[in-house]
């Protein structure tokens, strides 16, 4: 991992959820805060069952998180260009993590550790405001794809991620993508084939 400092595409991304420009010296300050790694492709952030160490924001690149059931790796989500991601529940309280983050395009990542994110929740007014806003749009995210599994078929999914994750459908390899909407990749084919 080769480490350098502070990047215009943080600011801007953390700017995305602040609701006015009384803020911009707590953005500048927190975004000098964060470290620069290049992930290389099939590299991990975290493995399963390991402490995830950062909170991070992805430059450019696709970050993959996974679980293994039944000794077949599962797609949970994945984290695109222009997003944060962490391990969530491992990051903030040092427990393993219940799955991996892999990145599968070559990364790179601006990361802190929990220790200065901390102290950027409690003592920063504009990074605590991002962070709470951040939480809220990821919960709405997470609502509503899990009402999307149980009430749209495979299908229906795929023609919502048409219209509104154009960006997977371009970046995000086949198998991927099939495993993070429950199907498998045969079904996939196929979906694609009939909606095109």
């Amino acid at each position: 991992m080769k480490i350098k400092k502070t990047t215009n595409s943080l600011v801007s991304y953390i700017k995305l959820f602040i609701d006015n420009d009384i803020f911009e010296k707590d953005i500048l300050n927190a975004a000098s805060l964060f470290s620069n790694i290049l992930l290389n492709k099939n590299n991990f952030l975290v493995k399963e069952n390991d402490i995830c160490n950062y909170f991070c924001f992805i430059e450019n690149g696709i970050l993959q998180h996974s679980i293994t059931v039944l000794n077949e790796e599962k797609t949970s989500y994945l984290a695109l260009k222009n997003s944060v991601t962490t391990s969530l529940s491992s990051f903030l309280n040092k427990v393993p993590s219940r799955k991996s983050i892999k990145a599968i395009s070559d990364c790179n990542l601006w990361v802190i550790d929990f220790e200065t994110f901390s102290d950027l929740v409690k003592n920063n007014k504009g990074f605590n405001q991002f962070y709470s806003k951040l939480i809220e749009k990821q919960i709405c995210l997470i609502d509503d794809y899990r009402i999307d599994l149980l009430t749209l078929t495979p299908e229906e999914r795929y023609k919502k991620l048409l219209v509104n994750e154009t960006k997977l459908l371009q970046e995000v390899p086949l198998h991927y993508l099939a495993s993070f909407l429950g199907i498998s990749t045969r079904h996939m084919s196929r979906i694609r084939k009939n909606i095109k």
